[in-house]
């Protein structure tokens, strides 16, 4: 209502202006007084209450939800002090209309879309008794932890199952590149799955996962596509080794400084399901790492 509030303010203003006499006197070595014509505190009073009445039905219409064809029912409400019990009643019944349109038309839509985003799995007859029992209080033979516990779970297998069909492809392209490319005499496995290949050999300290490090990047997918490099920005990135993904932190607690290596990154120790700027979910990532420093 403030914009239609201020807007009627406007328009009161302008008529108490265009209502109003002016007249200004000089008087000598002074600055003009202004002196102003101006209507009764009874007149002003009720100008000012219709003027704040500039644009209701708007309100009523498209903020509110009403038919303004019934502005005598709505007249009729305005001119009664209090609710009766009868009223409401009839306040939580229409309460009870709008928040079904609510489920019907956004909150159902929402929570299908989240469960599968081109098929809709959900039984909505079914949802909709759930949302009106889980209000109510009715058949409550599970409480509402365990209830949200199942959904939790029931979400995460669906998520699991989409991204799968829309990006598994991916990880099977980067479990098979790892596995041929760690046939390779010059890379290194360890026990979580993380190859490497010594590019330098640096001689100075190693960090640990407390530590804070100054490095020089780039990064690949598979196929070549290069998706960050801090050489091309010709700024070197500092940032604590335990902050970064699973992969980079492994590695980087094996460097000694001055080391230059290239880590053949698993999904699983990089971003997983995560769609990460230009790196797609399930990516088998590949880094030149240069550790330069570790900071003090």
């Amino acid at each position: 209502m403030k914009k239609y509030i201020l807007f009627a303010l406007c328009a009161c203003i302008s008529l108490g202006a265009s209502a109003a006499k002016k007249t200004a006197k000089k008087k000598k070595g002074k600055e003009p007084v202004e002196v102003v014509d101006t209507v009764s505190v009874d007149t002003f009073s009720y100008y000012y209450g219709r003027a704040n009445s500039n644009g209701l039905k708007m309100y009523l219409a498209q903020r509110m939800g009403i038919d303004t064809t019934y502005v005598a029912d709505f007249m009729k409400g305005f001119e009664q002090a209090a609710l009766s019990e009868a009223d409401k009643k009839e306040k939580a019944r229409l309460a009870g209309i709008e928040i079904r349109q609510q489920v019907e038309e956004q909150i159902y839509p929402g929570v299908s879309k989240q469960v599968n985003d081109s098929t809709d799995i959900l039984n909505k007859a079914l949802f909709i008794r759930g949302f009106r029992e889980g209000f109510s209080g009715e058949n409550a033979t599970i409480s509402m932890d365990s209830t949200q516990a199942l959904v939790k779970k029931q979400m995460e297998y669906y998520h699991k199952v989409n991204m799968e069909k829309k990006y598994g492809a991916n990880r099977l392209e980067g479990e098979e590149f790892l596995k041929a490319n760690a046939r390779k005499d010059s890379i290194k496995v360890t026990p979580s799955g993380l190859q490497y290949k010594v590019l330098t050999a640096g001689t100075g300290e190693i960090p640990t996962k407390e530590s804070k490090v100054k490095v020089n990047y780039e990064g690949h997918l598979i196929d070549g596509t290069e998706f960050d490099s801090s050489y091309k920005r010709n700024k070197p990135v500092t940032f604590p080794v335990s902050g970064v993904i699973p992969g980079w932190t492994e590695a980087l607690c094996m460097m000694p400084v001055g080391s230059k290596w290239m880590l053949y990154v698993p999904q699983e120790l990089a971003y997983k399901d995560r769609e990460q700027a230009k790196i797609p979910p399930f990516s088998c990532l590949i880094f030149t790492v240069e550790l330069l420093e570790i900071e003090k």
